[in-house]
C-alpha cells in the first residue's frame, strides 16, 4: 500500500522548482536538480507530479493563487473604481517586489506554451472581480471609451512590472515609483 502524499514534500518540490526555474529557465532546469534541492528522491518528485509539464502547471496555479491573494485580499468592493484598481495595483507591486523568483517564473510560464487550458482558466478565476470592476467602469463611462478589458488589465501589468523593476533597482524610491506608476496608468485609462 502506497504511503499518503505529504503536503510538506509537495511544497518543498514546488519551492525548489521555483528556485531552479528562476535560475535556469523552464526547459534547461533538470528535475534531478529540483529533487535534490527539495531534499527528495527524483522518483518522489514524479509521485507528486507525473511529468515535468504537470509540475509546471501545478507551480503556475500555486503562484497565481498566491498572487491573487496578495492582490484581491481585502478588495474594497464599495469604494471608487480608482481606489479598487489602486488596491489591486499595490497588492501586485508589493507581491512582485517581495517575490522576485516567483515573478520571474510566472513570466516564463506565461509565455511558455506549456500551460494547459485548465491551468490558465484556474489562474484567471481569482481575478474575476477585478475584471468585473473594469467591465462595470467601462459600462458606466468612467474609463476611456473603446478600451478593451484585456488591454486595461495588460497595461496595468506592464506598468506594474516596470514599477517593480525600478523599485528593485532603487528601493529608496519605492514610494515615488509606486505612486508615479499608478498615476501614469490611471491617466491612460480614466475618462477625461
Amino acid at each position: 500500500m502506497a504511503r499518503p502524499k505529504s503536503e510538506d514534500k509537495r511544497n518543498a518540490i514546488l519551492d525548489a522548482a521555483t528556485r531552479v526555474f528562476a535560475e535556469r529557465g523552464l526547459t534547461a532546469a533538470p528535475t534531478s536538480e529540483i529533487s535534490k534541492q527539495a531534499g527528495v528522491a527524483e522518483g518522489t518528485l514524479f509521485t507528486y507530479f507525473k511529468t515535468k509539464d504537470d509540475l509546471l502547471n501545478a507551480l503556475y496555479r500555486e503562484i497565481k493563487l498566491e498572487l491573487a491573494d496578495a492582490m484581491m485580499s481585502g478588495f474594497p468592493r464599495r469604494k471608487s473604481v480608482r481606489i479598487r484598481l489602486r488596491h489591486v495595483w499595490d497588492g501586485y507591486v508589493n507581491w512582485g517586489v517581495a517575490n522576485r523568483e516567483k515573478r520571474k517564473v510566472l513570466a516564463q510560464l506565461n509565455v511558455s506554451g506549456m500551460l494547459s487550458k485548465e491551468s490558465i482558466e484556474a489562474g484567471s478565476a481569482p481575478f474575476v472581480e477585478m475584471q468585473n470592476t473594469i467591465r462595470d467602469a467601462i459600462e458606466r463611462h468612467l474609463l476611456r471609451k473603446g478600451l478593451p478589458i484585456e488591454l486595461i488589465s495588460k497595461t496595468m501589468a506592464a506598468f506594474a512590472e516596470a514599477t517593480m523593476d525600478l523599485i528593485v533597482l532603487k528601493p529608496a524610491m519605492a514610494n515615488k515609483y509606486r505612486e508615479g506608476g499608478f498615476e501614469i496608468y490611471w491617466a491612460g485609462i480614466a475618462r477625461k
